[in-house]
């Protein structure tokens, strides 16, 4: 009797928990606000800053080129490849942290705020790295942890030496007993976010993992030596910064415990998950303010200097980051469209939900990949032609385009097992099943190393050095050498894109006028607009051909696939698109 009523149990759980997927998965979007007609052609060029029409490439330091054979991409390796860059057409280059630290996140556990670690190089090289970056007319932004520090900062280990040191409230301490953490908060990841100290005999907090622990931001004296931080690095001319979990810096000051959730699978924007609603210790409205606080003193740079905010929520929250007023952060990532389904419904209610949420003077960003996420390509099915017509929506959308190193190429996710990773991800979430270990939260299939040729170690290192991470098996065929080479292939499509967006100004300043009739279907089409100047853009995705009336008389001036103008007819081939004039 006792076996049937536990196996019950099980099976009720079991069916609860499925449902819930379910619903986590089929939860209906927040509705659409009524679209505010602003459009970007009404304001002179002259007024409107260079990051509103900016294209960003994310270089991740330790994958991207080793310079002295130790298989660690470095500083000197990226100066090495700075006009490759340049040549491919990006504008601005944001660089993955590679300031000092353990290495146990490989970087976003922050040891010095000030030194980049000595496996990447020393402060010279990052004065040169600025500089070289400037004398190519490009843009540099680093990437800053504000949140927490790694446990081997210096502040952090004069802290948990005691109660009534200098330091001792630069972190979030609180007293309990050592079996009961003092609230039920969660981290970013789910799991309990308290740990305790042995030397202290507290409890601390961290958004991230146990060895990252959370500032208290709430010390004038942790907020003064941050501030002067940032300045530090605005000072030497870094033009940006994008913010990591920004949305986490502040907690509720009394410490309440968050609510109850039903939900079991994460949503979307993470605020709900494994039974609990992160309503104290996620997106605070101290944290909003916060970023009209930093603002206040980016804006006091010329020439502008921007941030971008690793931010989730809902639209609305999103929108808070940013100021009503448009005085918080300069920008925010819209994760939501990186979750990519190769469907034009999926991008028409994207896209028109961003175009509605974020009507200019709010400019939003498209992003498929990083260094946190499976890759672009993988998601499309390894599908080349897919990807291709995807940098045409991505390059021709209103708002900044986030490229992640090896997206202009099409490399894939690689399949590193989670039980030898070295991403500490796996490890803390060892009780679930291997193939979410090895594809859910293993970060090192996103941050293989580059591929510049074919041969050993794709030109990555020198040849016979060990990478820090294995070299994709096929990097022999998807590289940056023979793409080059190659008229149709996935990097010359990035580049000559990036081409006519920088020779066009309503692609990089315009608005977006959706066409009729194509509300439905597997078209999409819309229209940059800036003053008398338009451009029509027309994505076929399906494994239809299409054939599209025009409205008028137009010149092909771009195909991401088949096409074939003909009078007014446009013969558009599967997942195909054009740019028109």
């Amino acid at each position: 009797m006792l076996r049937k009523i536990v196996l019950g149990v099980l099976l009720i759980l079991i069916t609860a928990i499925a449902v819930l997927a379910v619903v986590n998965l089929t939860n209906a979007s927040e509705p659409i606000p009524e679209l505010e007609i602003a459009h970007g052609e009404e304001a002179e060029l002259n007024t409107r800053p260079w990051w509103e029409a900016t294209t960003v490439y994310q270089v991740y330091p330790r994958s991207f080129q080793d310079s002295d054979g130790d298989g660690v991409g470095d500083i000197a390796g990226i100066i090495s490849r700075l006009d490759y860059i340049r040549d491919l057409g990006f504008e601005t280059i944001w660089f993955s942290p590679f300031f000092r630290s353990p290495q146990k996140d490989f970087g976003y556990d922050v040891s010095d705020y000030y030194l980049p670690d000595p496996q990447y190089g020393d402060s010279l090289l990052v004065d040169s790295l600025i500089q070289e970056i400037h004398r190519r007319d490009m843009k540099v932004v680093f990437d800053l942890v504000l949140n927490h520090t790694s446990e081997e900062h210096p502040w952090f280990v004069e802290s948990r030496l005691s109660k009534d040191n200098p330091k001792s409230d630069w972190y979030l301490w609180q007293d309990g007993n050592p079996d009961e953490p003092p609230t039920n908060w969660h981290s970013a990841l789910g799991m309990n976010g308290w740990h305790y100290d042995t030397t202290r005999q507290q409890w601390y907090f961290s958004s991230f993992l146990s060895f990252q622990p959370d500032l208290n931001w709430r010390n004038p004296e942790v907020k003064k030596a941050m501030f002067k931080m940032v300045q530090h690095w605005l000072d030497k001319g870094v033009d940006g910064f994008r913010l990591d979990i920004f949305n986490y810096i502040y907690e509720d000051p009394e410490f309440t415990d968050n609510p109850f959730s039903l939900r079991v699978i994460p949503t979307q924007d993470y605020t709900k998950m494994f039974w609990q609603e992160k309503k104290y210790n996620m997106n605070h409205p101290d944290d909003f303010v916060l970023a009209k606080e930093l603002r206040s003193i980016l804006d006091t740079y010329d020439p502008p200097r921007f941030m971008v905010g690793e931010v989730f929520g809902d639209h609305k929250t999103l929108k808070n980051f940013l100021g009503q007023e448009q005085d918080g952060l300069n920008l925010v990532f819209l994760f939501d469209i990186s979750a990519l389904e190769w469907d034009a419904d999926f991008f028409r209610d994207k896209i028109r939900r961003i175009e509605a949420f974020y009507p200019y003077p709010y400019t939003p960003t498209y992003v498929f990949s990083n260094h946190d996420r499976v890759r672009s390509i993988t998601l499309l099915g390894d599908d080349m032609q897919k990807a291709r017509t995807l940098s045409l929506l991505q390059l021709t959308l209103r708002g900044v385009p986030f490229y992640y190193q090896g997206e202009e190429i099409g490399m894939p996710t690689g399949n590193i097992p989670g039980d030898i990773a070295l991403d500490p991800l796996p490890a803390a979430f060892d009780w679930l099943p291997d193939f979410a270990k090895d594809e859910v939260f293993n970060r090192d299939n996103c941050r293989t190393p580059m591929q510049w040729e074919a041969g050993p170690n794709a030109g990555f290192t020198t040849a016979g050095a060990e990478s820090w991470l294995p070299v994709l098996p096929g990097a022999d065929e998807i590289n940056v050498a023979s793409q080059r080479s190659d008229p149709n292939s996935l990097w010359q499509t990035n580049q000559k894109l990036l081409q006519i967006r920088n020779e066009n100004a309503p692609l990089k300043w315009g608005s977006l006028r959706w066409l009729p009739n194509y509300d439905q279907g597997d078209v999409l089409a819309y229209e940059r607009v800036y003053r008398d100047q338009t451009l029509t853009v027309m994505i076929n995705i399906s494994e239809e051909v299409k054939n599209l009336p025009l409205s008028d008389k137009k010149a092909l001036i771009f195909a991401s696939g088949e096409a074939v103008l003909e009078g007014g007819m446009l013969r558009l081939g599967p997942d195909s698109g054009v740019i028109l004039r």
